[in-house]
């Protein structure tokens, strides 16, 4: 075997990494022609950039920058409200077009994918490379998106291979050139690897992917454990992460938050925000049919200094409504009438299934049992109508925001099949209508 290689082989696996390419402002483009080929970055309601087209990056403006920032350097820039009913929409037809090339389809993110298309070669007739170039192009024809795409062996040499050549790259990396890949990933790069691993690391001498999968099996086992180790047989191409199928239902914790503008010092508005947002974490809670034990509120100023509070339930649960006087007596305690507030959050954690419950001596079957045909008729409205059209009393303050630039909804709210109303919208997503 040559100096370097790790495996001769080809592709005894062949995994591909699908990544769409500024997923929000590449959606906006191709619904707006007009808007291609200029700057665009979404995050208005936020004030902060949620995503910037590759023209904006050009410029210098990123992820998480202030609008006021970037404008400054694009005095032109076109800002636009986040839209995330549509971008889901496009993550739902972008996953459907993989899927059309292998049934075994991981969705990473809302613009990421992972696919297994080992043994996919006579189906199609053409090379693996040739399949990954296929499926780009197919991104591209049928939602006018673009997404670059690494394949390998493993789920993370993948990864590395798909932001190799970005946007619109098709990087393929083999067995025999494994070795190459490495040489030229910091070790910051690998998935998997934060700072404080990059930091222990960089002790022993270690700048490289390569140089970490140089080192002998058992010395990444000892210093990064089972992780670190499942990672070192990733790099040198043993694919250890299966490309799982499965949706994910079961979290360590749920976390909701949402920034508004401008701040507020105002007491019942900022817990009518607070609210809005345990409902939601909650709403996610009885999707899986989970239950949370453990409750945190956490406030955000306009400096971005956090203050929050955390307590345990007196017992488990997937209601709202019973961990709402938690939450006051939390957010109580937190608040700060002399700060302005511009964005809050509620953590749950101590996450479990919501199988079959143990009344404790002091628990009322008849509350609890009331609170979970609330929460069905809040499912089933939010099934019919949209998430928040029953809310507790407490959001009816979110009516005295000030509206504001920012606060303008996407123009696909705007737009309304017959039979739709504002309150009341066919739950057929517009871009599943076959026409």
């Amino acid at each position: 075997m040559s100096e370097g290689r790790l495996t001769l082989s080809s592709y005894p696996k062949a995994i591909l990494h699908i990544d769409a390419d500024a997923f929000f402002t590449s959606v906006e483009q191709a619904l707006s022609p007009s808007l291609r080929n200029r700057p665009v970055v979404t995050g208005a309601e936020r004030n902060i950039i949620a995503c910037a087209s590759y023209e904006a990056k050009r410029l210098g403006i990123s992820r998480g920058m202030a609008l006021f920032e970037a404008r400054k350097l694009c005095p032109s820039l076109h800002v636009l409200p986040s839209d995330y009913e549509t971008y889901s929409l496009y993550s739902k037809k972008m996953f459907d077009i993989i899927r059309k090339y292998t049934p075994i389809v991981e969705e990473y993110s809302v613009d990421e994918a992972f696919a297994d298309i080992t043994g996919m070669r006579k189906s199609f007739h053409a090379s693996y490379p040739d399949i990954a170039a296929m499926v780009t192009k197919q991104i591209h024809d049928e939602l006018g998106i673009t997404a670059s795409v690494g394949l390998s062996l493993s789920k993370s040499l993948a990864k590395l291979g798909s932001s190799f050549r970005k946007p619109r790259g098709v990087t393929a990396v083999p067995g025999r050139y494994i070795h190459i890949l490495l040489q030229h990933t910091a070790l910051q790069e690998v998935w998997g690897f934060g700072s404080n691993t990059v930091n222990l690391l960089e002790k022993f001498g270690l700048k490289t992917a390569y140089d970490y999968i140089c080192k002998p099996e058992k010395w990444a086992s000892k210093k990064l454990h089972r992780p670190g180790l499942e990672i070192w047989h990733e790099l040198r191409g043993n694919s250890v992460w299966p490309v799982s199928t499965e949706e994910q239902e079961i979290y360590a914790s749920i976390s909701k938050s949402k920034t508004f503008t401008p701040a507020s010092s105002n007491k019942d508005y900022v817990f009518a925000r607070m609210v809005k947002n345990l409902e939601s974490a909650f709403i996610k809670l009885r999707r899986y049919s989970l239950r949370a034990g453990r409750l945190s509120v956490i406030l955000r100023d306009k400096d971005f200094r956090h203050t929050g509070l955390e307590a345990r339930l007196n017992r488990s649960t997937s209601s709202a409504m019973h961990a709402l006087p938690l939450a006051r007596e939390l957010f109580e305690s937190v608040f700060d009438g002399r700060v302005a507030y511009r964005a809050t959050m509620i953590l749950l954690d101590k996450i479990e299934t919501d199988s079959e419950e143990q009344y404790s001596l002091f628990t009322s079957p008849l509350k609890v049992e009331a609170s979970r045909r609330l929460s069905k008729v809040v499912d089933a409205t939010a099934a019919l109508y949209g998430k928040h059209k029953l809310s507790s009393g407490a959001t009816m303050y979110l009516h005295q925001s000030i509206i504001n630039d920012r606060e303008i909804a996407p123009e696909r709210r705007s737009l309304e099949l017959p039979g739709e109303s504002e309150r009341k919208r066919i739950k057929i997503p517009r871009m599943d209508v076959k026409v």
